[in-house]
């Protein structure tokens, strides 16, 4: 999975937002505001990765319970493919 191009994560005041430039402007006409870990998780789907990896990425940073993470990382992807935001 990896996140479309035409997508920019920036902070702002400690917060987190995501625009759309170019042509994907065309398409995407909003912000999503994200948390801290939304934001760590998205950085992960620029580079591109799979679930698994997202998962063992959020274990391995934050102290959670891996079902906790596991359902965040699952409710975060549906979000993203709900809104035609992954490729």
């Amino acid at each position: 999975m990896k996140i479309k191009k035409g997508l920019v994560l920036r902070e702002v005041a400690d917060s987190f937002v995501v625009v759309a430039v170019g042509e994907m402007a065309k398409t995407f006409n909003g912000m999503i505001n994200l948390n801290e870990t939304g934001a760590f998780l998205w950085r992960r789907l620029e580079k591109g990765c799979t679930k698994e990896e997202l998962l063992t990425a959020l274990l391995s940073e934050y102290e959670v319970e891996e079902s906790v993470a596991s359902a965040h990382v699952d409710n975060f992807i549906k979000g993203l493919t709900e809104a035609n935001l992954l490729d």
